[in-house]
């Protein structure tokens, strides 16, 4: 399948080109801003699908928006006619915006624009799919053009300021990974979801404050201090902090956690959670011992990632005692239990190294940590 896709090189054109040539059974045909009418009209013979994303949305003259959003539309719109007056049917998505309502330069030029490819649609029974999309955020955005996420991403990246004129300004915002789903659905025989004279929608579509935006983005860049990392693994949250690494320069991509050391080895915190505990790994010479204290309610699991190690409980009421061995190479998780002292230690040649992950951030004013050696 052929599929052309217009505005390629624009901030959704790169991110739907990247999904779209992992596929073997599409060829893309790429025009951006630099090609020539030759090379658009030569993609468009051959195409069997358009994603038509190109438009113009911050001109220096104001003619512009006329030229690169309706009259560029309805160019495209008669070419496509052409196609179809000789027996060739070319499916339209269009990436439109909620601007599209307001009455002003932008606005009416992308609603002449709308107004083209539902007109195409309608006289030649061709599907077409028209999105007023609202601030769409993700990699590969444009900082102080294409959404105040991508700004805020990366002046907070860079250590840079943000202004914020009003906290409680509402927000709408759509992914661009969702946005991609969708148009991939779609290119693929998906039904819209719409009648054929109303505007498609992407799902999710996530609403919040200017304030709380910037208030997200600031903790992805203190959680580097603090290892407290924010609920990254689902919704807007894990989409703005995909985007916001986006935003990191190479040298950016690596930090320093503090390290602790002593006699026994070293103990590193690398990651907290607001309320699924903490990871952390530690290190311990031949014939080192670590732990001899039990806890009332905090729990563990260990994995030895190297090395060979002893583990030893004992019941805090009952006196009943238990040990075990494991070995890095055995992927074996040893869990701490509540009311039982337990130690480990490293009855290896060679350095232990173990992973542990506790149920709670460690909390020096109330430990629940009760020495009690084996």
């Amino acid at each position: 399948m052929h599929v052309l896709i217009t505005g390629a090189n624009g901030f959704i054109g790169k991110n739907l080109k990247q999904h779209l040539a992992e596929r073997s059974d599409i060829e893309l045909l790429l025009i951006s801003r630099d090609s020539s009418r030759e090379d658009f009209e030569g993609a468009i013979s051959k195409a069997d699908f358009v994603f038509h994303l190109a438009g113009v949305n911050r001109p220096k003259d104001p003619e512009e928006f006329r030229e690169g959003n309706s009259e560029l539309t309805s160019w495209l719109c008669e070419a496509l006619a052409a196609r179809v007056k000789k027996g060739d049917k070319v499916p339209v998505a269009f990436s439109s915006s909620t601007q599209a309502a307001l009455e002003n330069d932008y606005g009416r030029s992308k609603r002449d624009a709308e107004a083209a490819v539902f007109g195409y649609g309608r006289e030649f029974d061709v599907p077409v799919h028209v999105f007023r999309l609202p601030n769409v955020f993700g990699k590969w955005s444009r900082p102080n053009y294409n959404s105040a996420v991508a700004t805020f991403c990366h002046n907070i990246s860079q250590g840079l300021p943000i202004t914020v004129n009003s906290p409680e300004a509402p927000l709408r915002l759509v992914y661009v990974d969702d946005v991609v789903s969708r148009f991939v659905e779609l290119l693929d025989g998906a039904l819209p979801d719409c009648d054929a004279a109303d505007f498609e929608q992407v799902h999710p579509e996530y609403s919040t404050t200017v304030g709380e935006l910037a208030d997200t983005i600031q903790e992805f860049r203190n959680s580097r201090d603090t290892l407290v990392t924010s609920r990254v693994g689902a919704g807007l949250t894990r989409a703005l902090y995909s985007t916001y690494l986006s935003f990191l320069r190479p040298e950016q991509f690596s930090y320093t956690v503090p390290q602790h050391g002593d006699a026994r080895g070293v103990f590193v915190e690398m990651l907290k959670t607001p309320d699924c505990g903490q990871f952390s790994f530690f290190t311990a010479h031949p014939g080192v011992t670590r732990g001899g204290h039990y806890h009332h309610s905090k729990t563990e699991k260990f994995l030895v990632i190297s090395g060979v190690a002893r583990f030893k409980f004992r019941h805090m009421h009952t006196g009943e005692e238990y040990e075990l061995v494991t070995r890095g190479e055995k992927s074996e998780i040893v869990e701490t239990v509540p009311g039982w002292t337990h130690d480990i230690t490293n009855i290896g040649d060679g350095e232990l190294v173990c992973m542990l992950w506790a149920n709670e951030i460690f909390d020096r004013e109330n430990p629940d940590t009760y020495a009690c050696p084996l």
